[in-house]
């Protein structure tokens, strides 16, 4: 990326975060807020079919009601708000693709991770990922906090519709209208959310079965759980060092018991 585009995507982003903070209960926009690798880009597109409104990805919104995307850690000032979550376990693998494996939507985020984190064998997840869960709770970049910064920051928030990746691919329709519920008091048709489901689900969008993994693209394998045959016993007890407490308070962890099971 050249140094043009580089200023020209901070501008935006900036721009971007200030409409977000000041504008969202105004327009209103409905803003989409995760933490990477969460599934936010999926329940955007989603939100803005059954809205009826636009969903302008990476751009500048149109004056007028549209969806917001993007990984906010301040809440101020945010109206609309809905909170997509997921595993941080399932995040670090996905996380893992996209910070240190090169694609043409990456490649400064990568060079930036490789000089920072320098491995044998880059292709080697299983081995290299205690290095880079630890790599990404003291060194976040991209955006500038960790896992657990935003766990602490957004759970629990009180006038935010909250979401998880794992219900939505339990029941798309049936999360989808709950999330227009909460967020708007209007109801969608379940006709309605199953087409919406249909035309944004894994396998339309990525021409290929949930689970069939393709390490070049943003949607590389849709799946639930895929931590568990990725964490070795040292991988687990990095992430439960940083953010075992997390896991508990979202849910995804009775205790800390899943540290010393096979």
């Amino acid at each position: 990326m050249d140094l043009y585009s580089r200023i020209y995507d901070r501008e935006n982003e900036l721009i971007r975060a200030g409409i977000v903070h000041l504008l969202s209960g105004v327009l209103p926009l409905y803003v989409v807020n995760e933490f990477p690798k969460s599934g936010g880009t999926w329940v955007g597109q989603m939100l803005g079919r059954a809205l009826g409104v636009p969903f302008p990805r990476n751009r500048l919104p149109v004056v007028r009601p549209s969806i917001m995307h993007g990984h906010y850690l301040d809440p101020w000032g945010m109206k609309n708000v809905v909170v997509a979550w997921r595993d941080g376990r399932d995040i670090m693998v996905s996380w893992y693709h996209q910070q240190l494996i090169p694609h043409e939507w990456n490649r400064a985020q990568v060079a930036r991770s490789r000089r920072e984190l320098p491995l044998a064998d880059y292709d080697d997840l299983y081995a290299n990922l205690p290095a880079f869960i630890e790599y990404s709770f003291t060194k976040p970049h991209s955006p500038g906090f960790s896992w657990t910064d935003f766990v602490r920051r957004w759970h629990g928030r009180k006038g935010t519709v909250h979401v998880r990746y794992e219900d939505l691919r339990r029941d798309t329709p049936g999360e989808l209208r709950r999330i227009v519920g909460e967020l708007t008091g209007d109801k969608l048709s379940p006709e309605w959310a199953d087409a919406v489901t249909e035309e944004f689900s894994f396998e339309r969008q990525s021409g290929r079965r949930s689970g069939e993994e393709n390490k070049g693209s943003f949607l590389r394998k849709g799946v639930v759980g895929d931590w568990r045959g990725r964490f070795s016993p040292e991988a687990r007890e990095v992430f439960d060092r940083y953010a075992g407490e997390e896991l508990i308070v979202l849910g995804y962890e009775r205790d800390r018991s899943w540290v010393r099971q096979d």
